[in-house]
């Protein structure tokens, strides 16, 4: 374990050393705006330090035992293979947050990237050559768009293979279940949200506004944890709709990610952007207002507005999907009760963020989202210590944090009699 450690340790040394190259493959390869990309790589290395930490501390157990003559013992033992399949919004986050926790505990790994971003994966194999680790150990298999679907069934299906993590949407998380049921194989899956965020009346309006600009257009609105739904009570409802709007207009500027002013890159594909087109088309037709943005950008392509919703039911499609694009749409609500009622009528649960000032308040709510993750009064809440992953049809398993290795781990108990 202390070599695992050594190794893992370097990784990050060089990932850091290398950050600006690295950021600068994933803002070519999806868009994101650098400082973003910079954000992320910082974030990915931080999980082989914490990893590179956790490697040592894989404690079994000595149980008492029911008789004199024998020992009980617990021991913790890498599960095998794990194979990885990762997406394209965060190229090198979502590779790191596995790997690291998979290497800790002594496994070997093969990466299926995104097909949109193979680049961040290979790059991470490269440093991982420089820090020394062994080959064959980090493994990464590109494929095309068209060839995703019958390499994700041989991972999840080759009886080699011991461990699936997928990070992804609910719908193909569904399929690779299927296909891991044949062999019974460990599964950890993070899967969509549809975070809401909502703004009581007794909430600090102004911090409520910031949080909600970082939680809903950070990398353009297509992360998993970004808010899909504003749920805002009736009291303060007019006035953080107003500062919304002139946060978007004045703060947001939408451009190319290389350049320093930018703030909002393209989505990843024409597809995204008409998922966007259609939510909007649709909440309009039942009655909702465009408060700003509400179509593609100037700059053409893959770029779009980042555009504010009002007048929004729970009957609208951007309020039953996830959107995954720049679009805030918010619901006026009056009681907590109802607020909380809309939240949780989802089938997914992976983040939920609200505003409020009240500490009764901010403890029933906080126990009450059916989601795996909760910001209070706080709009970005990723951090390696803290334990990712969602409820319902979110997914399974943690990752980072002290529970995220328990997904590599086999626990094996030993029975020593005789003595």
């Amino acid at each position: 374990s202390q070599e695992r450690s050594a190794r893992l340790r370097r990784w990050y040394e060089l990932m850091m050393e290398n950050k600006e190259e690295l950021a600068r493959i994933i803002t070519a390869e999806n868009g994101k705006p650098l400082k973003e990309a910079q954000g992320e790589i910082v974030y990915s290395a931080s999980f082989l330090e914490w990893f590179a930490e956790e490697a040592r501390r894989i404690y079994g157990d000595v149980i008492p035992a029911s008789a004199k003559d024998r020992r009980v013992l617990v021991l913790k033992q890498p599960v095998g293979v794990a194979a990885i399949i990762t997406p394209w919004n965060f190229p090198s986050a979502m590779i790191t947050r596995k790997v690291g926790a998979a290497l800790a505990a002594g496994c070997t790994v093969v990466v299926k990237p995104a097909e949109d971003t193979p680049l961040s994966a290979l790059a991470l194999g490269e440093l991982a050559n420089q820090a020394g680790i062994p080959a064959g150990v980090y493994n990464v298999v590109p494929c095309s768009r068209q060839q995703t679907a019958a390499v994700g069934e041989v991972l999840c299906t080759d009886p080699l293979v011991s461990k699936i993590s997928f990070t992804g949407s609910t719908a193909t998380g569904k399929i690779l279940l299927k296909h891991a049921a044949g062999t019974v194989k460990r599964v950890s899956m993070e899967l969509g949200g549809h975070a809401p965020f909502i703004v009581f009346d007794s909430a600090n309006v102004d911090r409520a506004v910031a949080g909600a600009l970082a939680s809903k257009y950070r990398n353009s609105g297509q992360t998993c944890v970004c808010t899909n739904r504003f749920l805002v009570q009736k009291g303060i409802h007019d006035e953080f709709v107003e500062k919304f709007a002139k946060a978007i207009e004045k703060e947001l500027h939408v451009g190319n990610g290389f350049d320093a002013k930018t703030t909002q890159g393209p989505l990843i594909n024409e597809k995204a952007v008409e998922k966007v087109e259609k939510h909007i088309k649709d909440a309009v037709s039942q009655g909702a207002s465009i408060v700003t943005g509400g179509k593609r950008h100037s700059m053409g392509k893959n770029f779009f507005e980042p555009t504010l919703l009002t007048n929004v039911t729970t009957k609208m499609l951007c309020t039953q999907e996830e959107t995954f694009g720049p679009l805030a749409p918010v619901i006026r609500f009056d009681t907590e009760a109802e607020a909380v009622a809309i939240a949780n009528a989802a089938n997914v649960g992976l983040a939920g963020y609200f505003y409020s000032q009240d500490p009764a308040q901010i403890w029933r709510v906080a126990e009450q989202l059916e989601v795996g993750m909760v910001g209070v009064n706080e709009g970005i809440i990723s951090s390696v210590e803290c334990p990712f992953g969602g409820v319902k049809e979110s997914g399974l398993g943690r990752e980072g944090s002290k529970y995220g290795i328990d997904e590599y781990l086999e626990i094996k108990y030993v029975c020593l009699g005789g003595l």
